[in-house]
């Protein structure tokens, strides 16, 4: 399931604006398809995702292996890391 915000453009400004707390995150490509959901310090885990494409603790939506790259993103912030892993369960 996914998280019910708008997306934002996966860019530096972007990733600078993201909380550097537990969260849950959710990645995009151009045309608004989720690729799927990942979990960490949101600042660190974007920047990987803004580097890399993909984070290593991202979960891949089972409809997205022909998607393009990641591209947007949105998410949602938790109290901690399983509060984090909570939200992961919920909207995978």
């Amino acid at each position: 399931m996914s998280l019910r915000k708008q997306w934002r453009p996966l860019e530096r400004s972007t990733v600078s604006r993201a909380p550097d707390s537990y969260g849950l995150y959710e990645l995009g490509d151009a045309d608004g398809t989720s690729l799927g959901v990942g979990i960490g310090v949101l600042q660190d885990e974007l920047k990987e995702a803004l580097a890399y494409g993909r984070p290593a603790s991202f979960n891949p939506s089972d409809d997205a292996s022909d998607a393009g790259e990641p591209t947007q993103v949105r998410w949602k912030r938790a109290t901690s890391k399983a509060h984090a892993e909570q939200l992961r369960v919920e909207h995978s």
